[in-house]
């Protein structure tokens, strides 16, 4: 008979508290270039949309896994709504914009499939 050997404990690293410091000087130092150089609009759309990624992150981390699947289901319609808006732009003449809406639409239709994949082998697992 194999006797398993007793395995070491792997820690994860924790980050330093002056490291996290750091981090956040230099996102913040960062955030007031660019509140400096861009357009008034352009810092209104990226704050509400550094906002809707801290938000999300922790909507979607501190889920029960008893939500996973409609948790699925929600990320699905919202790639869905990014393709109806970079399909929107792909008629646009500014080559900049019409590959990154080619782009976005390709990553957003390769999420809607993942997602309804995945929803599916999570929903076989409550089918008796």
């Amino acid at each position: 008979a194999k006797v398993e050997e007793p395995k070491a404990e792997v820690k994860p690293e924790e980050t330093s508290l002056v490291k996290r410091h750091a981090i956040m000087v230099v996102g913040a130092l960062l955030f007031g270039w660019l509140a400096h150089v861009a357009p008034a609009d352009f810092l209104m759309h990226f704050t509400v949309f550094v906002l809707a990624c801290f938000v999300g992150y922790h909507v979607v981390w501190n889920v029960t896994h008893a939500l996973h699947t409609p948790l699925m289901s929600v990320t699905n319609a919202i790639s869905g709504i990014i393709v109806v808006g970079a399909l929107l732009q792909v008629n646009n003449e500014n080559l900049w914009v019409y590959g990154l809406a080619v782009f976005a639409t390709l990553i957003a239709t390769i999420n809607i499939v993942g997602g309804f994949v995945v929803t599916q082998r999570m929903l076989k697992m409550f089918r008796r």
